[in-house]
């Protein structure tokens, strides 16, 4: 059978634990005992062994002696004078054994027994792969870029195994180049054309969840419980963490000794503001935390329709709000709750304000929108604050912050 050469079949994969000798066994019986069939019609009265070691195998056939004259099966019976051809020592009643050629089933069965072995070979390789990492969803992976798309990253695992990790699911301030390691968390597995892709992720809150994991022994070992994980990625994340063991404070552990368990994580996440606040059942105070660093005044709770009124002083809205409307949102998020910004104390009786939707003629309505995002939704709260704060907090070009405050400056000397 040596011109099948079993052993360049199977040398590749002989190491991998899915090959073992029971799979490698059955995989070679499987395929010769269809072609068996094909052939004889039955594969009952033929014995295959197989040597993985050495990839090699052996077909035997056993076929009973019969007296010459007398009809016969061909594939079950063999003539007394024909036996006696294989050994003169064989009597009627007998059972003869001898050895299948590979001619036997000729060049053309011949060839599609090793695509077929080799078919099956990248089949139970799929599936293990597929398996493997189906196992492994949510767990940490080092994978070296192999190739950068403008969609998507190729990787490749210590096993040269493909990992896909696209545009959507990178932090946008991740920048690879071919040869760089990645950590990143396995998302899903996917069966694509019939073969397996396996999608992994930075942005998702289990890759959060396990970096923080990995750093903190407490929640490795069950003693603080991660509740809850919101993430802008790059920009800012909130962690609700409790603990049952009253010694120990979760938010403390997590951040360790002057932030030496959360800094790494940090780095690794392109300077991500990473927000750790303690869970709790007490609604209120559950809000309140999930705002920090803002200062709450006071708040109304509207539990039927999950809804939030939170009022605070003028200079405590731009930090609940955060850039880009990252902190409240993440807030709402995090607690279930919309939260509404409501300014105490704003106006004085004699002062009036106007919102920045009344200036859509003059200002584009985009430009509205940045204000707004960081809490100045009228024309008093911008011109509160400075132009450096409005240009940092906003990303808007200088030049268009100071266009807009001599907008609503003028507007307000007109009034006066």
């Amino acid at each position: 059978m040596s011109s099948i050469n079993l052993k360049d079949a199977f040398q590749n994969y002989k190491e991998e634990r899915e090959f073992d000798r029971p799979t490698t066994m059955r995989l070679i019986e499987d395929v010769f005992k269809a072609l068996l069939k094909k052939k004889y019609g039955t594969d009952e009265n033929f014995d295959i062994t197989v040597n993985a070691e050495k990839g090699d195998f052996v077909i035997y056939r056993k076929r009973m002696i019969v007296e010459d004259g007398v009809e016969f099966n061909e594939v079950t019976e063999v003539p007394y004078s024909e036996a006696q051809l294989i050994a003169p020592d064989y009597e009627v009643g007998e059972e003869v054994i001898e050895e299948v050629k590979l001619d036997d089933f000729g060049r053309r069965a011949a060839l599609t027994a090793k695509q077929t072995i080799h078919g099956k070979i990248n089949e139970i390789k799929k599936a293990a792969l597929i398996k493997k990492y189906t196992d492994r969803i949510g767990d940490i992976i080092s994978a070296e870029v192999y190739q950068v798309w403008k969609k998507e990253m190729l990787l490749l695992d210590e096993e040269g195994n493909e990992l896909i990790l696209p545009k959507e699911y990178q932090i946008p301030k991740d920048f690879y180049k071919k040869g760089d390691i990645v950590k990143a968390s396995i998302e899903r597995v996917e069966n694509k054309n019939g073969l397996a892709q396996i999608i992994i992720s930075r942005t998702s809150p289990a890759f959060l969840a396990k970096l923080i994991e990995n750093e903190v022994p407490e929640i490795f070992d069950g003693i603080i419980t991660i509740k809850k994980i919101v993430r802008e990625p790059g920009e800012r994340a909130k962690i609700a963490v409790e603990t049952f063991d009253d010694r120990i404070d979760p938010v403390g552990a997590c951040v360790g000794i002057r932030g030496s368990r959360i800094h790494g994580i940090v780095r690794e996440l392109k300077n991500e503001n990473l927000d750790i606040v303690n869970f709790t059942n007490n609604t209120q105070l559950f809000i309140t935390r999930s705002l920090s660093p803002a200062k709450i005044s006071s708040m109304e709770i509207d539990r039927e329709n999950k809804h939030v009124k939170i009022y605070l002083k003028q200079d405590q809205v731009s930090l609940a709000i955060g850039k880009k409307g990252s902190n409240i949102n993440l807030a709402c998020e995090l607690t279930g709750f919309k939260i509404d910004v409501i300014r105490e104390g704003e106006q004085n009786e004699d002062q009036f304000d106007i919102e920045l939707d009344e200036f859509n003629n003059e200002i584009d309505g985009w430009v509205i929108e940045e204000f707004k995002k960081i809490g100045c939704d009228t024309a008093r709260s911008v011109l509160q604050l400075t132009i450096d704060e409005l240009e940092r907090r906003t990303d808007l070009e200088r030049k268009t912050v100071e266009e807009v405050c001599k907008i609503l400056t003028e507007e307000f000397e007109k009034g006066e």
